[in-house]
């Protein structure tokens, strides 16, 4: 089992690289955001369309990047056959997809706000269907073990996003200023927030030309009877996925509707800039979540993958909040990740990375319902949440604000994590390690609201006083579950004395 363990975090470690790296840089891009464009109404504008493209990408793979997994293992002689089965599938609907957005972008900007830019529309949607197609060969990288390939091809999408970010928002309206006969050909300053939207379609197209090698791996077959079988697995789990993506991006959607005009589009910029501190959780989750799903269908036939299951929960909860106790204790120094106008939302962290945390033990907990093919527990319990989110935010959000919609997602996270706990221990029985999972989530409770107490007038004092409390965390770690002598690189000092 502890082989089991150490080739999980070695996969999560690998897969970190390209989520948490990748995501750290992107991250970066916020800054760039909040202190480029002209105000938080432009930011507001980014938050919403990209709400809508997370959605529509959970739309376009429709649970096939799942399926492929589930029954590519269940008979690797075929799974070739299988992997191309899913290409034809995918990448069939994700060209009518973005053919469409393309015909009627002028009717669809209209109907979500953009009436002025239809453009918006299907450079996205463009997007969204070369990410849709594209995550089928990133699966096909995790299935046959290259995270390294997965990672390399993640991070070129990543450098280049930012490399055109950078081009458009900064390069070239120094040059329109000072050499402005080297970009007045292409380039027009008052376009501001639509660079946001092309430095995207530029960096996709890149990464799906480079995907071609992984496309073309063996003869494409499609395969009828595997394809049926394959969508009675995997609609389920585009039910679970819609649902699931607009617990996370609903509020961002329906945010405009519920707070028109240009004072719900920058109290929108300021929620989508605040969370975006938060993202740190969700990288993280990511970088597990990209390990975690090949491993539990690998280990599934193992008489100790329940063990196995059990160490994983315990573990990603432990440093789930330690990255928790991480971003709130020292929010006073990650708060100048962005513009000074947005800080009226630093409120909302702490909520918003407890609900990446509770998205994240929900997703760890969804290993029973994928592995005893239940996958319509998994489409029920995200609608549940579902139902939470629409209900807490029209409440909320009108009196309330952003941070409505942040305790709304706390909500439902924290409600579908219990339930789906629930019904797991009675299809799929784990013997979860909740002493100890509960031991450390009250530690990390009482050190933050200690924190809380903690302002002085000075503020190396501050970030001084919550390090001990940090220091705090770290040694019951290590006393308890981490001893140093276990740790790579550090058990080294150890072993030579």
């Amino acid at each position: 089992m502890a082989e089991q363990m150490k080739k999980l975090a070695k996969e999560t470690a690998i897969y970190g690289v390209s989520s948490i790296l990748g995501r750290f840089l992107n991250w970066l891009l916020v800054p760039l955001y909040t202190y480029v464009l002209e105000s938080s109404a432009d930011y507001g504008v980014v938050t919403n369309l990209y709400a809508w493209t997370a959605l529509l990408l959970v739309v376009l793979t429709y649970g096939m990047e799942t399926g492929f997994f589930r029954f590519a293992n269940k008979n690797k002689e075929k799974a070739n056959k299988v992997y191309t089965t899913t290409l034809i599938s995918v990448g069939t609907t994700s060209l009518i997809f973005a053919i469409s957005c393309v015909l009627f972008s002028s009717q669809i900007g209209g109907a979500i706000g953009y009436t002025e830019h239809p453009e918006y529309i299907w450079m996205l949607g463009f997007v969204v269907a070369m990410d849709a197609f594209g995550s089928i060969p990133f699966a096909y990288l995790r299935f046959i073990n290259r995270p390294i390939k997965f990672a390399s091809l993640k991070l070129l999408m990543i450098f280049a996003n930012i490399s055109f970010n950078v081009f458009f928002l900064v390069i070239c309206p120094w040059l329109a200023e000072k050499a402005p006969a080297l970009v007045n050909w292409f380039y027009n300053p008052h376009y501001g927030v639509g660079y946001v939207f092309v430095a995207n379609l530029i960096s996709t197209s890149i990464v799906t030309l480079s995907l071609l090698p992984n496309v073309f791996v063996d003869k494409f077959v499609f395969d009828t009877k595997t394809f049926k079988k394959m969508l009675k697995y995997s609609l389920p789990l585009l039910v679970l996925g819609i649902a699931g993506i607009m617990n996370q991006t609903l509020d961002k959607i329906l945010f405009p509707f519920l707070m028109p005009g240009d004072k719900g589009a920058a109290e929108l910029g300021v929620y989508g800039a605040t969370s975006k501190i938060a993202m740190v959780m969700l990288m993280f989750t990511q970088a597990f979540r990209y390990a975690y799903e090949p491993f539990i269908f690998a280990q599934h036939k193992d008489k100790n993958s329940l063990a196995a299951y059990a160490d994983a929960m315990k573990f990603f909860v432990i440093f789930s909040l330690f990255i928790f106790l991480g971003m709130v204790l020292y929010l006073d120094i990650f708060k100048y990740i962005i513009q000074r106008d947005y800080w009226e939302g630093l409120n909302v962290v702490p909520i918003v990375l407890f609900s990446f945390i509770f998205q994240g033990v929900f997703f760890n907990l969804s290993l029973w319902y994928k592995l005893t093919d239940k996958t319509i527990y998994g489409a029920w319990f995200s609608m549940i949440g579902t139902v939470i989110i629409i209900v807490g935010n029209l409440i909320l959000v009108p009196v309330f604000s952003y941070t409505g919609s942040a305790w709304s997602a706390f909500v439902c996270y924290l409600v579908i994590m219990l339930v789906s706990y629930y019904f797991g221990q009675k299809y799929m029985p784990i013997k979860y390690d909740l002493k100890t999972i509960g031991l450390y989530t009250a530690v990390t409770v009482l050190l933050y609201v200690i924190s809380l107490f903690i302002d002085t007038p000075y503020k190396v004092l501050n970030v001084g006083l919550k390090s001990v409390l940090m220091i705090a965390f770290i040694t019951l770690l290590v006393k308890r579950d981490f001893p140093l002598k276990v740790i790579p690189v550090v058990n080294r000092i150890f072993r030579s004395r």
